[in-house]
């Protein structure tokens, strides 16, 4: 038994590896719609949807989900990726554009696995000023994510890496700085998260993610192992002993220790090893696309 109660499934735990950047102004809409890889366009006020930001080489920086208030009012969900840099790479393109990006350290997030109070899907329930709930359930059971500017919520590793383990099981890479600006959208299967557009206009990638969707040049993409021992990011995934794939993310759920890897659509899963560590391939779940 856990010997922490505040950390009790159904109790709500703390995801400090989360923050908040925040974009506002007249302006904010078409700042993201010009930078990030989803279709802001098609997402209503009151939702959010999963997104990104690319290289001009069509490279993930970063991933995170995106909470839309109002046309003038965004939040990023940021997991992994250090909020500061990123607020202030970010900064570098607003050029005249009327949009305020700031780092929310006045916000916390935390996680539950239990069913949400009121949201469902991609639904925003509650406001920026007293906090949001969202649903972030898929097929393996339910999840909640709140984002408050008050919390007691305990701060355990455990069921840290529990929820990070839960993202890799339904394919949301859970990318370490080591593997940002390494792979699109389509080598990281972001398809299955509904996460970027081949349609919209521009964007930094843009025309990399559309050329290789529209030529079907898609060779890789992801697939989840599970081996004895922890795994690391970076590290090389090895079929018959010959170079397959690599690491691209990992999280060890007590005696579970997993990892997304970039690998072959089309390959022979003959003897798998991550590194020195022999694995097993497993099917990536269903049900976290938003």
């Amino acid at each position: 038994m856990h010997d922490n109660p505040q950390a009790l499934p159904g109790r709500a735990f703390a995801l400090p590896d989360h923050r908040v950047i925040a974009l506002s102004g007249r302006d904010a809409s078409a700042f993201a719609q010009a930078q990030f890889m989803n279709d802001l366009k098609l997402l209503a006020p009151g939702r959010w949807q999963w997104n990104g930001w690319l290289t001009p080489k069509g490279r993930v920086i970063a991933l995170f989900a995106l909470l839309k208030f109002d046309e003038e009012t965004l939040w990023l969900l940021v997991p992994d990726t250090d909020p500061v840099a990123l607020a202030a790479a970010l900064q570098r393109f607003v050029f005249r554009a009327k949009v305020t990006i700031a780092v929310r350290d006045d916000l916390h997030v935390e996680g539950a696995f239990a069913s949400p109070s009121v949201a469902r899907g991609n639904d925003l329930t509650g406001d920026p000023a007293s906090g949001v709930e969202l649903d972030f359930s898929a097929d393996a059971g339910p999840r909640t994510l709140r984002i408050v500017p008050d919390s007691t919520a305990s701060h355990d590793a455990v069921w840290m890496q529990r929820w990070a383990a839960f993202d890799l099981e339904h394919g949301l890479p859970r990318l370490p700085s080591s593997q940002s600006d390494h792979w699109t959208p389509q080598q990281l299967s972001l398809d299955r998260l509904n996460a970027f557009s081949v349609k919209k206009g521009c964007y930094p990638g843009q025309e990399i993610v559309a050329r290789t969707h529209f030529l079907g040049k898609v060779k890789r993409g992801l697939a989840l192992v599970e081996g004895n021992e922890a795994m690391r990011a970076g590290d090389d995934l090895l079929a018959g002993g010959q170079p397959l794939g690599h690491l691209v993310a990992s999280a060890d759920d007590g005696e579970r220790h997993l990892a997304l890897v970039v690998a072959p659509l089309e390959r022979e899963l003959i003897a798998l090893q991550a590194g020195a560590i022999e694995v097993r391939e497993f099917p990536l779940g269903e049900g976290l696309a938003r």
